[in-house]
């Protein structure tokens, strides 16, 4: 589960490597066992690309874990809060640059993220550990995998099957009181409930319409009827 810090970093620094001209995604496995770049971005150099992959980390103990680190790329940075770099950069390899985030003082309405970046070491360009080939292969997969989301987003429930959700309601119950008076079950039941209760309503209000108008119409015509 991510924090709310960490969570806030990848925000702003999505918006930052945008601002310089990348194509970025976020969380692309990488293969050969070489693990997944928490943020990778591409940029366009003439008739080649530029990779960068960027490590964000929040805790010394986040820092020091035995997680891979997939320093692929052509740069590869660690992402960091600035009292966490004070802490550890006599650890970060000289090959492997330091970007500090610097929180805005003041925030309004029109700012995307909630703080920016300085540059406090700076990476030395290397060879990729991966071919160009696999690596591009699996940053267009990661943002097929986001275009998806997206699409989700914007078809909204109706992306998902019945069973889908059905399955989602199910597992999500699992952390519900099932007793509680806005348990979404009893909810859900009392909604179907009304809505059969309203549907019947209209079905009744248009039957006597059809009735007191078929009636009406047979008082009209009596009068004329032959008398037997």
């Amino acid at each position: 589960m991510k924090t709310e810090l960490t969570q806030e970093i990848e925000k702003a620094l999505y918006y930052y490597c945008i601002e310089l001209g990348a194509l970025v995604v976020e969380e692309v496995s990488m293969p050969e066992e070489q693990g997944i770049v928490d943020t990778l971005a591409c940029f366009f150099k003439e008739e080649s690309f530029e990779w960068r992959c960027y490590e964000l980390k929040v805790t010394k103990a986040d820092f020091r874990s035995k997680a891979k680190l997939s320093f692929i790329g052509h740069y590869n940075y660690f992402v960091l809060p600035l009292a966490l770099y004070e802490g550890v950069k006599s650890e970060i390899p000289a090959e492997i640059g330091a970007m500090v985030y610097r929180p805005y003082d003041n925030l309004n309405d029109e700012m995307r993220a909630k703080g920016t970046f300085t540059i406090v070491k700076k990476p030395v360009r290397q060879e990729l550990k991966v071919t160009e080939l696999a690596l591009t292969q699996r940053f267009m997969s990661s943002m097929f995998r986001e275009v998806q989301k997206a699409k989700r987003m914007d078809y909204g429930t109706s992306f998902f099957s019945t069973e889908q959700l059905y399955r989602e309601l199910r597992k999500r119950s699992l952390d519900k009181d099932h007793l509680s008076e806005d348990n979404y079950y009893q909810r859900f039941v009392a909604d179907v409930q009304n809505e059969r209760v309203a549907s019947l309503e209209e079905e009744l209000t248009a039957l006597r319409q059809d009735y007191d108008f078929l009636k009406r119409q047979r008082q009209i015509r009596r009068p004329t009827e032959s008398l037997e």
